[in-house]
């Protein structure tokens, strides 16, 4: 399936087991599958949630960041792409 890059992480907090993406473009909605991608990361899942300042949001634009619940370690600086069905 293509790919297109929407953005990075930013940070990622292990103990929650969040990732903090910043949207450079496009728009990441809950339920789309994104790919996360970096040197020692690669791991492809659907949004369950998005959050931007403890509120939960149904998507994004470019510009903003989120939380991101992931299912597994993510590092700071990995590609998040969104994976075109």
């Amino acid at each position: 399936m293509p790919e297109k890059l929407v953005g990075k992480i930013k940070h990622y907090f292990s103990h929650l087991g969040v990732g903090v993406i910043e949207l450079k473009n496009g728009v990441l909605k809950v339920g789309d599958t994104i790919h996360i991608k970096g040197n020692t990361s690669d791991l492809t899942q659907k949004i369950e949630s998005l959050q931007i300042e403890k509120q939960q949001v149904e998507k994004i634009g470019p510009g903003e960041s989120a939380g991101l619940k992931v299912t597994d370690h993510v590092r700071d600086n990995d590609d998040v792409y969104l994976v075109e069905e």
